[in-house]
């Protein structure tokens, strides 16, 4: 019974670890233009991530992905999301309302 539970223990940790890992690689080509934190105005212009709440982010980024949403440089975020799943915008989502 304690192996069991120890083993269950251990995959959560791993799963939650490898969970929090792809989220950061999901970010990882979104650092050039708006920070590691998302502090950063992309092309001196968007509102920094930083702050923005999750239901705000996904919103905008399906907004990009269907052409909904965006101002001048509208292309360079369609191109970035365009390969996202609902799941990817989702955890991406989630990941930067944390900053």
């Amino acid at each position: 019974m304690k192996t069991s539970f120890f083993y269950a223990f251990i995959l959560l940790i791993v799963f939650f670890g490898l969970s929090g890992f792809a989220n950061e690689a999901l970010y990882g080509k979104c650092k050039g233009c708006h920070g590691a934190d998302g502090s950063k105005k992309a092309y001196g212009v968007a509102n920094p991530l930083k702050g923005q709440s999750q239901e705000d982010i996904i919103n905008k980024l399906n907004g990009y992905k269907n052409g909904t949403y965006g101002g001048a440089q509208k292309n360079i975020m369609a191109n970035q999301v365009k390969n996202l799943s609902d799941t990817d915008i989702k955890s991406l989502a989630e990941y930067i309302s944390k900053f």
